[in-house]
């Protein structure tokens, strides 16, 4: 269980403060009016995290943001990051998610990662969905579904890849406590199931898997699942349990942390991983690593740290498809082909991959799946570490601009249950998100009514055990 919040408010454990919390401004750090990869490079080097392999800076200006569509859910996670008052609160208008996905774009550029997310996003009606996602790509951006997968049927998934839909993650896990499964190796045929509804629609497969005490003993099976289907899903994400939102689990114990979890990750892989080669903003949030895999078995993708370095480094301005990977390996030939210069050390390198996959590509008759694994440790929302809020890399998209993901976490209320000023026939109106409708008022709503116990989730589902309401922040 975590530990009470110290009556300091954080200061003398290093955490950020209420008042820091609060007062943390709205946009990316790393300097205003400078270029959104100038910016990001700066943000790094404040904070200690600038190196040769540090992708934000130098391949993006921010890992991804995140599309909050609705705040609804049809789960209800032991460990949700949403609002208790979430199920009271009304989707957001169309036309407000079209101006902050052009505020994404002004803010970072084209090729921005942009998470349709909630929720869930399926909850939404599904035209405005549509729009949502070709809006995205519209402004040159890669839109992507986070999604827990019930209602993705495979007609909205294509018809949403129709639209211009990049990636689809799929969030299946234990803390869902989904009916007659009892187990993360159980959960393994839902994800079998959302792999086919996918399968052969131009779409970059992901999964998002949560990660505490309950499930830490399976999370090498979990990762063996992925790494037999490498030829379908392009990226496994496992994320640590943390204290926020209307999660009824709250802290993490120590059986759960950065290194245990890679080296469970390790352990379902068959082999050792390299973590530390290539890196995605800070340290203590996000870990990276890559296998080949040939006949069930993953090989370390980034051993030869230095060569990993130069070919990262030399094509830190290409882009490259996900979800095509023989789009992506003849796009990778070309730009090698313009580079005569790296043809000796590829093929070293190459010839040592192949030898040592010998006998597992004579298996497999010469299939080769890639994979990535990320684990990305979440901070508590009462434990914001301010260095790490500055060199974030997944942000929010809010009103009033990109906010760090844990900062949003730690005062989503403020953003959530805020009325939104929106043009009206006369003049301007505030949206309330507590009705769903628009009228004259403050920007700030009141506190939500308490809901039927029909629709309550999370703390709010059940009694506190000191009778006292759950701390909230507005």
């Amino acid at each position: 269980m975590s530990a009470p919040e110290p009556a300091d408010g954080g200061a003398g454990r290093g955490w950020m403060t209420d008042a820091e919390i609060d007062d943390y401004p709205v946009g990316p750090t790393g300097g205003a009016g400078a270029p959104a990869l100038a910016r990001a490079a700066a943000a790094m080097g404040a904070t200690g995290q600038w190196g040769p392999g540090q992708a934000m800076g130098r391949r993006w200006p921010v890992g991804c943001v995140a599309l909050e569509i609705t705040q609804r859910c049809n789960l209800d996670c032991s460990l949700c990051y949403l609002s208790e008052h979430a199920e009271a609160v009304h989707d957001v208008p169309l036309a407000e998610l079209f101006r902050r996905i052009d505020t994404i774009a002004a803010t970072y550029g084209p090729d921005t990662d942009v998470q349709v997310t909630g929720g869930d996003p399926t909850l939404r009606d599904r035209a405005e969905l549509v729009a949502i996602v070709r809006r995205i790509a519209a402004r040159g951006m890669r839109p992507s579904l986070f999604t827990n997968g019930i209602r993705a049927t495979r007609s909205l998934l294509s018809e949403l890849a129709a639209a211009g839909l990049v990636d689809v993650a799929f969030h299946v896990d234990m803390t869902q406590a989904r009916r007659g499964f009892d187990s993360e190796v159980a959960l393994n045929a839902v994800r079998a199931d959302y792999i086919d509804r996918a399968r052969g629609l131009g779409l970059a497969v992901m999964f998002n898997t949560t990660v505490f005490t309950g499930n830490m003993h399976e999370i090498p099976a979990v990762a063996r699942f992925f790494v037999r289907h490498a030829d379908a899903v392009e990226l496994a994400s496992f994320q640590l349990q943390a204290d926020t939102g209307r999660g009824v689990l709250r802290g993490r114990d120590a059986v759960v942390s950065q290194p245990s979890v890679m080296a469970a990750i390790e352990r379902g892989a068959g082999g050792p991983l390299s973590f530390d080669v290539l890196s995605g903003g800070h340290a203590a949030c996000n870990r990276y690593a890559a296998a080949l895999v040939a006949d069930g078995r993953a090989f370390d993708l980034f051993d030869d740290r230095d060569f990993i370095l130069e070919i990262f480094t030399r094509s830190a301005g290409d882009a490259f498809p996900r979800g095509d990977r023989g789009r992506f390996v003849r796009d990778l030939l070309a730009w090698l082909a313009r580079r005569p210069g790296l043809w000796p050390r590829t093929a070293a390198w190459a010839g040592r991959k192949l030898w040592q996959m010998r006998r597992e590509l004579l298996a497999a008759r010469g299939r080769v799946g890639k994979i990535s694994f990320f684990v990305h440790n979440f901070m508590d929302a009462c434990r914001l570490e301010r260095e790490r809020v500055d060199a974030c890399v997944f942000m929010v998209a809010t009103d009033e601009g990109p906010v760090s993901m844990c900062l949003h976490n730690a005062r989503r209320d403020r953003h959530v249950l805020k009325r939104l000023k929106v043009p009206t026939a006369n003049g301007n109106g505030y949206w309330d998100p507590l009705t769903g409708s628009i009228g004259d008022g403050e920007t700030t709503a009141p506190r939500p009514a308490p809901l039927p116990a029909r629709r309550r989730k999370g703390r709010r589902k059940q009694p506190m055990a000191s009778g006292a309401p759950a701390k909230d922040r507005l």
